[in-house]
């Protein structure tokens, strides 16, 4: 009963926040938003042996928030490789179409190095981890998808992530 009233509120949420809407999968637990920047947050419960959880967060920006590829760049500027490589060497990156929608999504692993918090001098330092992002293009203007966590954790949600952004839609 609780999973079907947190899918409710994930949806109604999404549907209120300009149009976008996804089925949450199976296992992500739904948290509260921490600004109002942020459509939905979920944790993706940790792999045995992660010492933290991952952290999916869905933004929108009323229509702003940059470029597709500046966006893609910034994610990847937040991964540093350990032999110095720069992360753009490694990132996989594709646009697909999703529900008629242009979704462009960029992964990469390595220590995660991005602001604590959006103009923050002190910086994270978390080796081992991943990142997967992806900005959806709506009538509305772009939503921004980030998932980060221990590189193993997110490998374990690989399925469900990915049925996430199929699941994309914009009414």
């Amino acid at each position: 009963m609780r999973r079907m009233f947190i899918k409710i509120v994930t949806l109604t949420a999404s549907l209120l926040a300009a149009g976008l809407t996804f089925t949450t999968p199976h296992g992500w637990q739904q948290t509260q938003p921490g600004s109002s920047m942020r459509v939905a947050e979920f944790t993706l419960p940790r792999a045995a042996g992660d010492g933290e959880d991952a952290q999916l967060v869905v933004y929108y920006f009323g229509g702003a928030g940059g470029s597709v590829n500046a966006n893609i760049d910034r994610w990847v500027g937040q991964m540093q490789q350990p032999d110095g490589k720069p992360s753009s060497a490694v990132a996989k990156k594709q646009t697909r179409t999703v529900n008629g929608l242009a979704v462009s999504l960029v992964d990469v692993d390595g220590t995660y190095v991005a602001e604590t918090a959006p103009g923050s001098t002190e910086r994270h330092n978390k080796p081992n981890f991943r990142l997967r992002a992806g900005v959806v293009q709506t009538a509305n203007g772009p939503y921004f998808i980030k998932l980060t966590g221990p590189a193993k954790t997110v490998s374990s949600w690989d399925r469900a992530y990915d049925q996430f952004v199929s699941s994309l839609k914009f009414q």
